[in-house]
């Protein structure tokens, strides 16, 4: 089979649809990626993973969504594929409505997580549930990470249940193994943070709805009682990113914390990196199933996150972590309180938080359950 994984920015493909792609390669299956152009393309080529670049709009401006409309239709029908797989919200929307007028045979969505969510303001989340009942028409088959999206697909009558399947998030089991990876004491020397120190880390996109705004506020509430209070942060705000960044409020903190607040730009290295902190915290406003509470789950981490999608399924309250309101500052700032003054009760439910990682995040099992389900997709079509 020929098959087309398609998403918005090469920054997707090289952190979150590689294991799929070798995947679906060990079947004997042709994978061609396509995202538009960007800094990881030439080296993801040169491991030999086969990219075609398209502009692919991540905004509805409608003359760029047409033009990229247009320009997939174009590509589709010269490389006759058999499946295109689409991810994120805009790009899976225009390469589904792409894919269908193409003729493709089997149009695949997976929502990593939709955008629609509990917090937007009603108005907001009616339009965004539209958009996705318009993409439900040209989709055969739609893949969720998460349980309550799954769940939403079919109560707002996105599609029928029998085309919706739950297939989890997880993550290579054998990189997340703490005894390979080690204690975080070279990380720790290498960032200048003491062994003493205790570690509250995020990773992630530096925008606003990932709740960066409250984490830094509740954690400079408490930087003066707490000295061995040390922050580190992980990633960058994206050149594609529409969300609105926070230098205002990075060089706040950076006034209160001076050297405490460690901020590194993008890693490679990011086992490593958490295995360097103390607690991990993900307050987002809205998520999928998101990928780097279950990495520090692994690597037995305590997690620190918001009652939202995805990440209440991840976290067991008191059991592997906490989970607080979103976008409550005091809350926040209270849980992060109660690890800095118990650190040995945090260690344990960082302990339970990689007993539930092995038992159902293993990504293993997440791609051979899609891979399984599209055998079957195809075996129907030829079927008919």
């Amino acid at each position: 089979m020929k098959i087309c994984q398609l998403c918005a920015v090469d920054f997707t493909l090289k952190n979150f649809l590689l294991p799929l792609i070798d995947g679906m390669r060990s079947r004997g299956w042709h994978v061609v990626a396509v995202c538009s152009d960007g800094p990881f393309v030439s080296d993801l080529r040169q491991r030999g993973y086969e990219i075609d670049t398209i502009p692919i709009a991540r905004s509805m401006n409608p003359a760029k969504a047409i033009y990229s409309i247009f320009a997939l239709i174009k590509y589709f029908k010269r490389e006759r594929f058999d499946i295109v797989h689409a991810h994120t919200p805009v790009a899976a929307l225009i390469g589904r409505v792409a894919a269908k007028l193409a003729g493709v045979p089997l149009v695949i969505y997976t929502a990593h997580g939709f955008y629609f969510h509990d917090n937007m303001a009603w108005w907001k989340y009616k339009i965004f549930v539209f958009l996705e009942k318009c993409g439900g028409f040209f989709t055969d088959l739609l893949f969720t990470q998460s349980a309550e999206d799954a769940e939403s697909a079919v109560s707002e009558n996105i599609l029928p249940k029998s085309q919706v399947m739950v297939i989890g998030n997880g993550v290579d089991v054998e990189c997340f193994d703490p005894e390979k990876v080690g204690s975080g004491e070279k990380i720790r020397t290498e960032l200048g943070i003491p062994q003493e120190g205790f570690v509250v880390g995020f990773i992630g996109r530096q925008v606003r709805e990932k709740g960066l705004v409250e984490f830094l506020e509740a954690a400079a509430g408490l930087a003066d009682r707490f000295p061995q209070l040390w922050v580190l942060l992980v990633g960058e705000r994206l050149a594609s990113d529409h969300a609105r960044g926070l230098d205002k409020e990075l060089a706040v903190a950076r006034n209160i914390f001076g050297a405490r607040l460690v901020s590194t730009g993008l890693r490679e290295d990011i086992p490593q990196v958490i295995s360097a902190m103390d607690l991990f915290c993900l307050p987002s406003w809205r998520e999928g199933m998101p990928r780097s509470i279950i990495e520090a789950m692994m690597l037995a981490k305590p997690v620190l996150a918001t009652d939202i999608r995805g990440s209440r399924e991840e976290v067991v309250a008191e059991e592997t972590g906490l989970i607080v309101a979103p976008q409550s500052l005091e809350a926040l700032a209270g849980a992060m309180e109660r690890f800095l003054l118990n650190p040995e009760w945090g260690a344990r439910l960082g302990q339970g938080g990689r007993k539930r990682a092995l038992k159902i995040y293993d990504e293993r099992r997440v791609v051979a359950m899609q891979i399984d389900r599209i055998d079957q997709e195809m075996l129907g079509l030829e079927s008919r």
